[in-house]
This record gives structure tokens, C-alpha cells and sequence, in this order.
């Protein structure tokens, strides 16, 4: 039984102008092997990839940064959607709401990854941000640069996300968010208005 909070929640959603969604994982199959990854970049063990870079000199950085670009082009490349994706962004798109992807992916890659995906023609190329465009998630500037661009409040956005970053970017901007976890584990739940297993089971919220 939906209790009253999820409710009040649900209702928001449907009133929402805007969505803003995480890519890898989210609209797209994750298929990124971060460990794999860290190792060949020669990063430390457990710390994200982008802030462990960002530790590192200029000259130490420059070359790994140009690995870790190819590595997600050659992913991006092999993108699929995660079901349901389509459908959500299609009837969202057609009822006139606006659209953005926001990834700690380049921005390159992730055009890359939505044409691979057949998702690319549901956004406006300016409103797909990575991680050159803004602070990378859980900052919260690429949320707040979309939400200037759209003259969009806060409370009238949707921030979708599998991972904390995501959640915690939108909480940071004043978004409502929406963790999405396969598994149903919802281990970042706390950080999250609401929560769903699948884009198919948030359509079928949405798009009444």
C-alpha cells in the first residue's frame, strides 16, 4: 500500500517540467568495470576515478585522463538501453517536459552512448553535461547550470540516478530524486524521494 508520503511524492513527479538523468546505469546498461579500470590507470583501490585524477600532478594526470577517454569511447560504442528507457524519455519528451542527461562520462562519450542506445534524439545536445561541462555529481553545478538554462525551479525537477552521486547532486540543487536499483536494494534509499527497480516500472508512474 502507497503511503501517504509516497503519495505526496508521486503527485510532484507528475507535475514535473524537467528530468534530469544519470546515463551509465541509468538510461544505458552498466557495463563499466570501475576496478578494471582503476587498474589499468594505475589509480588506488576504492576511490572514484575522477577524484583520484584530480590528486594527481597536471603531467601525472594528462595521459591517464586520455586512457580513461578512450576506454569509455570504446564502451560508449557498445551502449544499450536499460528497459524502458525509451518509452519513459519518448512520452516525456511528446508531453513537452524538458530533458538532460548528467554524467561524470565526457561529454563526447555520452552523445556517443545515447546514439549507440537510440536514446541521442529524446535531448538537445546543449543539455547533455559531462564532467568538462561541470563539476562532476555529487557537485551539484551541473544541475543548477540545466536549471538556469530551463529558468526551471528546483522544485519543479526530477534528478534520476543509480548511484549516490546522482541522488546527492540532486539533493544539493533543491531536486526531487529518484533512485533506480535493479536489485531492489535501494542502498542509497535514504537520499531519495522515491524508488523504483526499473525505467519500465517509472513510466508506467509517469506516463498515465
Amino acid at each position: 500500500m502507497m503511503s501517504a508520503h509516497d503519495s505526496e511524492q508521486l503527485a510532484r513527479m507528475r507535475r514535473a517540467e524537467a528530468w534530469i538523468f544519470d546515463m551509465d546505469g541509468t538510461l544505458t546498461r552498466a557495463v563499466h568495470d570501475f576496478d578494471a579500470i582503476r587498474v589499468q590507470l594505475g589509480l588506488p583501490a576504492g576511490r572514484p576515478i575522477l577524484e583520484a585524477l584530480d590528486a594527481l600532478s597536471e603531467a601525472e594526470a594528462a595521459p591517464k585522463r586520455a586512457h580513461l577517454d578512450a576506454l569509455e569511447l570504446d564502451l560508449a560504442r557498445l551502449a544499450q538501453p536499460n528497459p524502458g528507457a525509451r518509452e519513459l524519455l519518448v512520452g516525456l519528451r511528446d508531453r513537452g517536459l524538458r530533458l538532460g542527461v548528467l554524467t561524470r562520462n565526457s561529454r563526447r562519450n555520452a552523445l556517443v552512448t545515447l546514439e549507440a542506445a537510440g536514446l541521442l534524439d529524446c535531448f538537445l545536445p546543449e543539455f547533455v553535461l559531462g564532467r568538462d561541462e561541470a563539476a562532476p555529481k555529487p557537485d551539484p553545478a551541473g544541475i543548477l547550470h540545466l536549471l538556469e538554462a530551463w529558468a526551471a525551479p528546483p522544485e519543479t525537477v526530477m534528478m534520476v540516478g543509480d548511484y549516490r552521486f546522482d541522488l546527492e547532486a540532486g539533493r544539493a540543487a533543491g531536486t526531487a530524486t529518484v533512485h533506480l536499483d535493479e536489485a531492489g536494494a535501494f542502498a542509497f534509499g535514504p537520499l531519495a524521494d522515491l524508488r523504483v527497480q526499473t525505467l519500465t516500472e517509472l513510466c508506467a508512474l509517469v506516463i498515465a
